[in-house]
């Protein structure tokens, strides 16, 4: 069995006039993330391993996480192709996922993160990942490779305005 959660990045500082890439959180998304992080910790989600896209903002998200999980930020793994990846890359990244962690948690970009969601599962359609969202679901599979594949199981959406 493979839990995967899905959590777009915690908003970003949208005054921010530099290069995207180096976009950095603002007030509300360094209190976000730490926020949803603990309503994980409070469903009892263990996370194996953290894959975040390197873009600043998606990097001090997957740290804020961590920080809350009390695990090393240097054990995150960074991939650069999640950085306003389109849905077919998540596929890719999930595939090379190392079969010893049992739930994955991914900090990515829209668009890309709403399409891959949407593909997930037919029957829950989410329109728009807010930022610092959790998307969870589940599969009975032993082996990353096996994920797109294979019947996914929806087992909840959340995000920092669902109180």
């Amino acid at each position: 069995m493979k839990t995967l959660l899905i959590i777009r990045h915690a908003k970003s500082d949208q005054s921010f006039f530099g290069n995207d890439f180096e976009r950095p959180l603002n007030e509300r998304g360094k209190k976000d993330a730490p926020v949803i992080a603990k309503r994980l910790l409070d469903r009892n989600i263990a996370i194996d391993a953290f894959v975040a896209s390197p873009a600043k903002r998606a990097k001090k998200t997957a740290e804020l996480f961590c920080d809350t999980y009390k695990k090393n930020e240097e054990d995150i793994i960074f991939i650069s192709a999640l950085y306003h990846a389109p849905a077919d890359v998540f596929y890719e990244v999930i595939k090379q996922l190392d079969d010893n962690f049992n739930t994955v948690a991914i900090f990515a970009h829209n668009p890309g993160i709403s399409y891959f969601v949407n593909g997930l599962v037919a029957d829950v359609r989410i329109d728009n990942m807010p930022t610092c969202a959790v998307f969870a679901i589940q599969s009975g599979i032993s082996s990353w490779k096996d994920f797109k594949k294979e019947k996914k199981e929806f087992l909840f959406f959340d995000y920092p305005k669902n109180i």
